[in-house]
């Protein structure tokens, strides 16, 4: 994790956004953290985590999935 201060993310902000792709940004002021760029990548483990708790704890196995995604498909 890189830290910046923000007189720095102003004047490199292209090289910044870009360093966010692959690890995460801190931005300071006065030496306090103000903010974080990170990158925009979904987590795929954590989103499907998230839609199995919509189904109030369902277990899914493997071949629940596949037979769902074979129906889709049809």
């Amino acid at each position: 994790m890189k830290q910046i201060s923000i007189t720095d993310l102003k004047a490199n902000t292209g090289l910044y956004v870009n360093m966010a792709q692959d690890q995460d940004v801190i931005i300071t002021r006065n030496g306090k953290a103000i903010a974080k760029l990170v990158t925009i990548k979904p987590n795929k483990k954590a989103s499907w985590e998230h839609v199995k708790g919509l189904f109030g704890g369902m277990t899914f196995t493997d071949e629940d999935v596949a037979r769902a995604r074979e129906e889709r498909l049809r």
